[in-house]
């Protein structure tokens, strides 16, 4: 299984915003829609960077309240690591393990084409064990 059949569930629509959208106005659009993180945009669509629940408390922390008028350019993650529709639903957990994030754009020819979570990985990888303990099951009732 892969991100692509990630996507087909869930859907390639991604959050995005621009970097010179304040934190506040970040922080709301994470709390009205329910998510983690929203992808950052530069004008071209490209991908300039990520802001997660973390990177908001990080600013906080950092800045006191005075963090809610930053660009989001200014304290987002810039060094984002972004996974294609091929990347394997293994590789995926291992590189959000080893990253410890939670979120990863997928992007594919240069354009951002979805966003996968760990819950998003998870819940994939349970229903891969699942249809492959079935299979074993039935294998070994018939045989």
């Amino acid at each position: 299984m892969n991100v692509s059949s990630i996507l087909k569930v869930k859907g390639k629509s991604v959050a995005t915003a621009g970097p010179e959208d304040t934190l506040e106005a970040i922080a709301k659009r994470l709390a009205e829609r329910r998510i983690g993180a929203i992808v950052i945009v530069e004008e071209g669509g490209q991908v300039a960077g990520i802001i997660s629940e973390r990177d908001i408390i990080r600013a906080l922390s950092q800045n006191g309240s005075g963090a809610l008028v930053l660009p989001v350019g200014e304290v987002m993650t810039k060094d984002v690591m972004t996974c294609n529709e091929t990347s394997t639903i293994d590789q995926m957990m291992a590189v959000m393990t080893q990253g410890r994030f939670r979120h990863v754009p997928v992007v594919q020819d240069g354009a951002l084409v979805g966003i996968v979570s760990i819950g998003d990985v998870v819940k994939h990888h349970i229903a891969e064990v699942e249809m492959e303990v079935t299979a074993m099951r039935d294998y070994l009732a018939t045989g």
